[in-house]
């Protein structure tokens, strides 16, 4: 059986990306205090959780911590629960903040996988988008992380932004390809209301792409990237080969208990979610009062389970096994949404590979919608 995911978020950032919709904020000034807090929080869970076989920092930007504040977390995970000697450990990362030093000390205490920020070798669009590092930085960035021993490295690439052309996203994901990370997440920009840079484009009057526009620059994503050598194997995912996959990513797109610690952060037992509060200052007060964080939590019904099974299944490319989602939800999905699926396969959404629901290279543009079956 899998064992569950560990997920720590840092939401400290020198400065918050004028598209990010994640719980973060600029205060680094909490750094020295947060290491502590979130030990604090992962004592409640000591007996509730066992063993994990990933790790994952995210944020925020993990890499504002200095490296003693990263060791102090990864050392009291190692004395609370029972970590694999073979386990993923990820750490997210800005470019700039990653001197050769910082990274040595990283892969010394343990830090196997490291995921970049860049977002774009493009100055213009990184400026654009608020990013607080340049190109040149982000290429250094890669060659540290080389040279400090790292042989797992994520890259992240942001497409479709104000300025940004199908053939500048084409030099950008060959820019990236040239480098041969083990790993590559392109995301589509998202305009969350409320942030700064939905104000930007709502201002300005500019215009976001529309579905035309949006299919060119996932389905060049996809086939650049597969010249490469790179296999599509979740809708903004992408590795060198099967076993450079996220494993931790791909726990919640398999539905796999995790734990998450730190403000914001959500956790899922197999039926139940809950997720905690998001302030870090108030984070931080209540743990050292020893109450807990979590904000809510919920019960999830069998159905409610299938339908996001569903949801996250068909977002990768390996699909759904309808013997398991039968033994787990009751459902024999071939039978019971019969109609809808052979709709979706005449239209090249879906196919049946080697015993398996699966997306096509079209269905996975619009994976989102194939749950509604």
């Amino acid at each position: 059986m899998t064992s569950p995911g560990l997920y720590v978020h840092i939401p400290l950032c020198l400065a918050k990306c004028g598209y990010c919709n994640f719980y973060s904020i600029a205060a680094p000034e909490l750094a020295p205090r947060f290491a502590p807090a979130i030990i604090g929080e992962m004592a409640f869970y000591k007996n509730a959780f066992r063993n994990f076989d990933t790790v994952y920092f995210g944020g925020g930007t993990p890499s504002v911590l200095p490296a003693s504040s990263i060791d102090e977390i990864l050392n009291a995970a190692h004395k609370m629960f029972d970590i694999d000697r073979h386990a993923e450990i990820t750490l997210e990362a800005n470019p700039g903040d990653l001197s050769l030093e910082y990274l040595r000390s990283l892969y010394s205490m343990g830090i196997n996988r490291l995921n970049i920020g860049v977002q774009s070798f493009d100055d213009a669009i990184l400026k654009f988008l608020g990013r607080r590092h340049t190109s040149k930085e982000a290429l250094s960035s890669f060659d540290k992380a080389c040279r400090a021993g790292f042989d797992n490295i994520g890259i992240d690439l942001i497409y479709a932004v104000h300025g940004q052309d199908i053939q500048l996203w084409q030099w950008t994901l060959k820019t990236a390809a040239s480098l041969m990370p083990e790993h590559l997440s392109c995301y589509q920009l998202t305009l969350e209301p409320g942030t700064p840079l939905h104000l930007h484009y709502r201002q300005d009057g500019i215009k976001e792409p529309d579905d035309d526009e949006s299919l060119a620059f996932f389905t060049t994503t996809s086939l650049v990237l597969a010249q490469h050598g790179y296999d599509h194997y979740e809708v903004s995912n992408f590795s060198l080969s099967p076993s450079w996959r996220s494993r931790h990513n791909m726990k919640y797109w398999e539905h796999v208990p995790y734990l998450g610690l730190g403000p914001s952060a959500h956790s899922f037992s197999g039926k139940k979610r809950w997720w905690n509060i998001a302030n870090a200052r108030e984070y931080i007060t209540e743990i050292v009062r020893s109450r807990t964080v979590v904000s809510q939590s919920e019960e999830l019904s069998t159905e409610q389970l299938a339908l996001e099974a569903l949801f996250l299944g068909l977002r990768t490319k390996d699909g759904i096994d309808p013997a398991i989602y039968k033994a787990k939800y009751g459902t024999v999905l071939l039978n019971e949404k019969r109609k809808p699926i052979d709709e979706l396969m005449k239209n090249n959404l879906l196919e049946i590979k080697e015993g398996r629901l699966r997306p096509t290279l079209a269905g996975m543009a619009v994976a989102d919608s194939l749950a509604l079956i």
